[in-house]
C-alpha cells in the first residue's frame, strides 16, 4: 500500500514539473513590420515588407512587395509560440507562408505555391520593436 502511495506521489510530482516547464516557454512577439528577402522568387517578388498586427486578440498580416504600393491581406493567420503562418492570394494562386522565429528580430521560412517552395528570411524593422 505504501509503495502505491509513494508511486502516486512521484508521478504527481513529475507531472507538475513537466507542466511547469511547458508553461515557461516564452512566446515571441511577432507584431511589427518585417523586411523580407526571397532571392529565389520571380522578379518583382524578391523583397518587401510583412506587417503583423494584433487587434482585439486577433492577428493580421499585410504583405507589400518592393516597388509596389498594393497591399496583400493575409488570410488564415495563425501565431504560435515560435511561428507565424498565413495565406495570400497572388496571381490566381493561394500561397501559404510559414515562418519560424530564430530570435526576437529574425524569422525564416518559406512560401509554398503550385510551382514549389521559396525560402524567406525576415528581419524586424528597428522602429517596430
Amino acid at each position: 500500500m505504501i509503495s502505491k502511495i509513494l508511486t502516486l506521489l512521484v508521478i504527481s510530482f513529475l507531472s507538475v514539473i513537466v507542466v511547469s516547464g511547458q508553461n515557461s516557454t516564452k512566446k515571441t512577439n511577432p507584431v511589427g513590420t518585417w523586411k523580407f528577402e526571397a532571392p529565389y522568387a520571380p522578379e518583382g517578388y524578391t523583397s518587401g515588407t510583412i506587417a503583423v498586427g494584433l487587434e482585439e486578440q486577433k492577428y493580421s498580416t499585410t504583405m507589400v512587395f518592393t516597388g509596389s504600393e498594393y497591399k496583400l491581406t493575409g488570410e488564415k493567420v495563425k501565431v504560435a509560440i515560435d511561428s507565424v503562418s498565413f495565406s495570400i492570394y497572388l496571381e490566381g494562386q493561394d500561397i501559404k507562408v510559414m515562418l519560424i522565429f530564430e530570435n526576437e528580430a529574425k524569422m525564416s521560412g518559406k512560401a509554398v505555391y503550385t510551382e514549389g517552395e521559396i525560402p524567406l528570411t525576415l528581419t524586424k524593422n528597428v522602429d517596430s520593436r
